[in-house]
């Protein structure tokens, strides 16, 4: 159930003893998914209350709940170069499952068009990614959250196209795209690792020129490390994704995989068709015809575009593959059918109640015209929304329906399309 930003608050003093709330602040956010409300202490601090609306939801909290604990120590283990969520409390909900409370982390979300050539916060980015991806797999693993291999991640691919392909409404230039791009097993060699799942601007926070916290790990799994850079294929400044993946590729102590941008862009247009799936689940007409419409304009931008797979990689020194290494099967199978559609939990944004600015502290509040990089700015949100890129480089969806419980369409790619 939604609940007003006071209602909340009041949730906070359950869950942090002695927490003397004087006001509501931003963030305020409420999707299909979640709840979210700052509050501001006496003490002039901002805390984040974060409240599922429904059981399925208070799952994925949980799952992050879980993880944060490892990520926190490898944080102070100095393994992250950056900060994440840290729960303070949780309170009890009547319905069912528990609200948590965090202090509010410093930064301001990323601002994509800063992503620029060269170094800077373009291979500030690339590398903080790579640091995710280099922790140990047991950080996601024992928190009870998904592991999968390459191959697992194609047949899912190859699963979702397959079920596209029958809606009938999935150009065939789209559909011998990605039937190529997911049988060339060139593609296809790289290690599973942690993988963030969700990333978006509003889940990346920058200070100072330096990524300073990432937030909303309800997605976290072992699986494709493209995953988490097809939201920057999506929408990034395409000068910048060479700084990027460079210093991301140098980051890695693992080999070079070469095809890592080659997997994202067909990550980042594979989350029309899991759109549209979407749609034709749920029997959402305005999703479908939504989906299609996208899928019609993707299809004429790459029309004439080579294969997934021909772009010329940045090279790094080869250092050779390993024993453990992922060579997927290639026998061109397709998986079986997904079973079922999951909850009904699609994280589709409703209208935040009206709230009451707290005062100003250490954090400055959001939106305000003219600031930069340098500025901190209350920004946690579980499941926050930006504007899409062009529509040839959308961003990525989720890889697995255990993990992602039923949603479909990533969190870069909820802003502006129906309501479902």
């Amino acid at each position: 159930m939604v609940r007003s930003a006071l209602a909340l608050a009041a949730l906070a003093t359950t869950a942090v003893p002695g927490l003397d709330v004087v006001a509501t602040r931003p963030p305020q956010r409420v999707t299909t998914d979640f709840q979210t409300t700052g509050v501001l202490d006496g003490g002039g601090r901002s805390w984040v209350v974060v409240a599922p609306l429904h059981a399925a939801a208070g799952a994925a909290l949980e799952g992050e709940v879980a993880v944060l604990a490892n990520l926190a120590k490898a944080v102070d283990d100095g393994r992250l170069p950056f900060d994440v969520p840290r729960p303070a409390g949780f309170a009890a909900l009547p319905e069912g499952g528990r609200a948590m409370v965090h202090r509010q982390l410093v930064g301001r979300p990323l601002d994509l068009t800063r992503l620029a050539a060269g170094p800077g916060l373009s291979a500030e980015v690339g590398r903080a990614i790579a640091a995710f991806h280099e922790l140990d797999t047991d950080v996601v693993a024992e928190a009870g959250l998904p592991v999968y291999d390459a191959d697992a991640y194609r047949r899912r691919c190859l699963a979702e196209v397959d079920e596209a392909a029958r809606t009938g409404h999935v150009p065939a230039v789209l559909l011998n795209r990605w039937e190529h791009a997911l049988e060339d097993v060139a593609l296809w060699r790289f290690r599973a690792v942690p993988v963030h799942g969700d990333l978006a601007p509003d889940h990346v926070l920058v200070h100072e020129g330096r990524v300073s916290a990432v937030l909303s790990l309800a997605e976290a799994h072992v699986g494709d490390p493209a995953e988490d850079l097809a939201w920057l294929t999506a929408s990034a400044p395409e000068e910048s994704l060479d700084a990027i993946e460079e210093a991301y590729s140098l980051a890695r102590t693992e080999s070079t995989d070469k095809h890592l941008l080659d997997r994202a862009l067909l990550v980042s247009e594979l989350a029309l068709a899991r759109w549209l799936l979407h749609g034709t689940r749920t029997g959402e007409q305005a999703v479908i015809d939504d989906a299609a419409a996208m899928l019609r304009e993707l299809a004429a931008d790459v029309e004439d575009a080579p294969p997934i797979g021909s772009r010329e990689p940045v090279v790094l020194p080869d250092r050779g593959w390993g024993e453990d290494d992922a060579l997927p099967h290639t026998d061109g199978d397709r998986a079986p059918e997904p079973a079922g559609d999951g909850p009904e939990n699609h994280d589709r944004p409703t209208p935040a109640d009206d709230v009451d600015a707290g005062t100003a502290d250490e954090v400055d509040q959001p939106g305000t015209e003219g600031q930069d990089d340098g500025v901190d700015a209350p920004a946690d949100d579980p499941a926050g929304e930006s504007a899409p890129g062009p529509a040839r480089r959308q961003d990525h969806a989720a890889v697995t329906e255990e993990l992602h419980l039923g949603r479909d369409l990533p969190d870069f790619l909820r802003e502006d399309r129906p309501n479902s």
